[in-house]
């Protein structure tokens, strides 16, 4: 099978390549999914699953790329739930090659079934970004209706499906970003935005809940932001200054097929909406995943067609 590969951590993105692979093999409880669409995030290239198995033995040639849409095509032995040529998507397993090939082995329990009105390119959008916005805003920070949030990164994958599934459940949301993309944060639900490159953080006031994917500086003058009792939750890294009374959270997303099912649903009513910027065949995936042209959304792989 054709794949993206990784052999050298220093080059970073620089690295990617495509070449034949071998199949993956169905162990038990898997599946084999034929990929028809693959989302990339740069940060795993940083993620020591990536280079090493469980056992920490290099896995290189790595295969990236951790959210997939597309159709079963195998069962591994014990494997229950799934049937071949479902439409299925989810993220995949962070120690095991991922989803820029034609083929990928994933743990069943990490994929949900794809209504047949949802495009794979869309699905493929959803897995991380959606799943890290619900768990930091409502499993970690516990976000209840009536209280403030603020999102940093409002206009990003995670942060704009944080800001939809914030105003959703009754809160009030700050969003924060650059200039830019104002107009695009507040049309996705936000009730106020916080322009980084022209205002001051502390200009937010105090929130219940801060809801950061940013890290550094931005991360370390937010405690201060935080009202007693509230909670700032961040997936960039563990948080080094803390609320005076509050709660400081570090969090790495978790497979869910539950939620991710209903985060389907909401997709295909029309109650959430996922910022995809440009869909490229897998032949042009390294080209496209390294170039430096912002593009306002994610960039997804198609493999196949439907």
């Amino acid at each position: 099978m054709r794949a993206i590969t990784v052999r050298d951590r220093e080059a970073g993105v620089r690295g990617l390549s495509i070449e034949d692979l071998p199949r993956p093999h169905a162990a038990e409880n898997d599946v084999i999914v034929r990929v028809h669409a693959a989302g990339f995030t740069r940060g795993e290239l940083d993620w020591p699953a990536t280079w090493t198995d469980r056992a920490g033995h290099d896995r290189t040639p790595s295969v990236p790329g951790h959210e997939v849409s597309g159709v079963v095509t195998e069962l591994g032995y014990g494997t229950t739930g799934l049937s071949v040529g479902q439409r299925v998507f989810g993220p995949t397993d962070w120690a095991r090659d991922g989803s820029l090939a034609e083929y990928v082995a994933v743990e069943a329990r990490n994929l949900t079934p794809l209504p047949a009105d949802v495009d794979h390119t869309v699905a493929a959008a959803l897995p991380i970004s959606g799943l890290t916005a619900w768990q930091g805003l409502f499993d970690h920070a516990r976000l209840a209706t009536g209280q403030t949030v603020l999102v940093h990164g409002a206009a990003g994958a995670v942060g704009s499906i944080a800001v939809q599934l914030a105003h959703q459940a009754g809160a009030r949301v700050i969003g924060t970003g650059r200039s830019a993309d104002r107009g695009t944060v507040l049309d996705l639900g936000a009730h106020a935005y916080l322009a980084l490159d022209a205002e001051r953080l502390e200009d937010a006031g105090q929130v219940d809940v801060v809801f950061d994917v940013i890290g550094g500086d931005v991360l370390d003058r937010s405690a201060a932001l935080v009202r007693p009792g509230g909670t700032l939750v961040s997936v960039a890294h563990p948080p080094m200054v803390r609320p005076d009374d509050g709660r400081a959270v570090f969090f790495v997303v978790e497979p869910d097929r539950a939620r991710l099912a209903d985060l389907a649903d909401r997709l295909r009513c029309g109650r959430l909406r996922v910022r995809v910027g440009a869909v490229r065949p897998l032949d042009e995936a390294p080209a496209a995943l390294t170039s430096r042209e912002r593009v306002p959304g994610r960039t997804i792989i198609r493999v196949a067609e439907d």
